[in-house]
């Protein structure tokens, strides 16, 4: 088992969760909305499929850049085309 993690790239709060613990996620999938300290909102994706092993923020925490949002239990296959 292989745990991708999903980070923030910004300082913000989280507006929105799109997914929950143990649900299962696809590539670039919306996961969270974080709105930044200037006003902007940035959706947060990851490349990677596979299912939520944590959510470690919740609606309305403060994130800064590097801090870890979520942890996904990868797939072992590609799921994209060569």
């Amino acid at each position: 088992m292989y745990l991708g993690v999903v980070i923030s790239p910004c300082y913000g709060r989280v507006e929105k969760i799109s997914i929950q613990n143990d649900e299962r996620i696809y590539e670039w999938e919306p996961l969270f909305m974080i709105k930044t300290d200037d006003g902007h909102v940035e959706m947060i994706q990851t490349g990677v499929s596979g299912e939520i092993e944590s959510l470690e923020v919740q609606e309305g925490d403060d994130v800064i850049p590097g801090m870890v949002l979520a942890y996904i239990k990868e797939d072992l296959y590609v799921t994209g085309s060569d």
